[in-house]
């Protein structure tokens, strides 16, 4: 079956009505899996969100595929919702078995019964805070339609987080996901640091203050802000000493 512009616009018809209940945001997202899992061509779907280290938490899943998912990409810091993202942009992985941009992620996906994966980010004022995926158990060529309606399913959640987040209800996921927002700003400062000094891409900066926070079991925050802060410390000696010189 494939994915039809008639479902969409029918799922989305319905899922419209959960911006005007009151049916609390945790349970909205779940309604949001079930449907897009229900109108796909897919084996799963399912929604992650930001935690402050940035990793990928599922907040709804339509099954245990998913959870593997989430699992795999946490310990291997790699695969497509992790670049969906870190890019802002829809990624689309037709067949791991032949994948090359997540060598360690994709070997043990397909391990795991996960063959195919179309991960779309979740907007919050131009930044991301979550990915929408869906995933296939065999090679899947995701068509424009099916791209198309997982933007469509993504900006419903987006939406719905924005309500929650702008509400005056504080629950324990909004804080979660402002922690993650306060977060990003001092994290892409850091990898801004090393692009500067070690002419990164801004792809492999964010790998290493992965790794590094890993390896030294620190939060990524933390990581971040000690690059930063070293950076600024480096700077300014650099000015003293060049004001010193210059001072007869």
């Amino acid at each position: 079956m494939s994915v039809s512009i008639q479902d969409v616009r029918h799922a989305l018809d319905e899922l419209g009505k959960l911006r005007f209940g009151e049916m609390r945001v945790e349970e909205a997202m779940h309604q949001i899996v079930q449907t897009t899992h229900a109108i796909f061509d897919v084996d799963g779907a399912g929604l992650m969100l930001a935690d402050v280290d940035h990793h990928l938490l599922n907040a709804a899943v339509s099954d245990e595929r998913m959870r593997h998912l989430e699992e795999l990409q946490v310990h291997h810091q790699e695969g497509p919702c992790i670049d969906a993202f870190e890019g802002k942009e829809l990624v689309r992985a037709e067949d791991l078995t032949q994948e090359s941009r997540w060598p360690s992620f994709s070997k043990h996906a397909v391990a795991r019964g996960i063959g195919a994966v179309l991960a779309s980010p979740i907007p919050y004022n131009q930044d991301a805070v979550g990915v929408v995926a869906v995933a296939s158990e065999d090679r899947h060529p995701w068509s424009a339609e099916a791209e198309l309606a997982l933007l469509a399913f993504t900006d419903l959640a987006a939406l719905l987080i924005a309500s929650m987040l702008m509400g005056e209800q504080q629950t324990e996921l909004a804080a979660q996901l402002q922690s993650a927002l306060n977060s990003r700003a001092i994290i892409e400062q850091a990898k801004g640091v090393l692009i500067g000094q070690q002419g990164l891409t801004a792809h492999a900066a964010y790998t290493q203050l992965r790794a590094q926070a890993r390896a030294e079991r620190r939060k990524l925050a933390i990581v971040s802000a000690e690059v930063v802060r070293n950076a600024v410390g480096e700077n300014l000696q650099v000015w003293r000493n060049g004001f010193a010189a210059d001072t007869p």
